[in-house]
């Protein structure tokens, strides 16, 4: 039956061809601890893979789409292992990303406005006592 098992194993060049990934990431990924249950070593010490790591790559690429962190994906993952299923994890680092993506909405909307009010009063010619004592009068006083 061990023979069986190797056979359905796969080559790290198999896996990244499948998954979309360069081996470069897969043995990344690896080395990092997200492929940890699925992969073994080949007595000649190749990484053999289970056919269940496209899935599990799928869903670190997914995930990562969605901005979670390799450390996040990894702390899902170990929840995932212990077989326990672990979207209660992945709703609530999904809830903090879209309140870290409105606190940037909120930062960028000021920084626009902020701008916006300094290219309302630009002046392309400020007097020459503001010129002589500034880089740029327009952004360092008031023109």
């Amino acid at each position: 039956m061990d023979a069986v098992i190797t056979d359905e194993r796969l080559k790290i060049g198999d896996v990244a061809t499948r998954s979309g990934l360069s081996v470069k990431t897969v043995r990344y990924y690896e080395d990092i601890g997200l492929l940890a249950p699925t992969v073994e070593r080949s007595d000649s010490g190749y990484r053999l893979f289970a056919p269940s790591v496209i899935n599990r790559l799928a869903f670190v690429k997914r995930a990562q789409s969605l901005g979670l962190s390799l450390s996040e994906i990894r702390q899902i993952l170990n929840i995932s292992d212990r077989g326990e299923l672990p979207c209660d994890e992945v709703k609530q680092h999904l809830a903090l990303k879209v309140e870290a993506i409105n606190q940037q909405i909120n930062a960028l909307e000021l920084l626009k406005s902020e701008l916006q009010q300094l290219l309302n009063h630009w002046q392309d010619h400020p007097s020459v006592a503001l010129a002589n004592t500034t880089i740029c009068p327009n952004i360092q006083g008031d023109c």
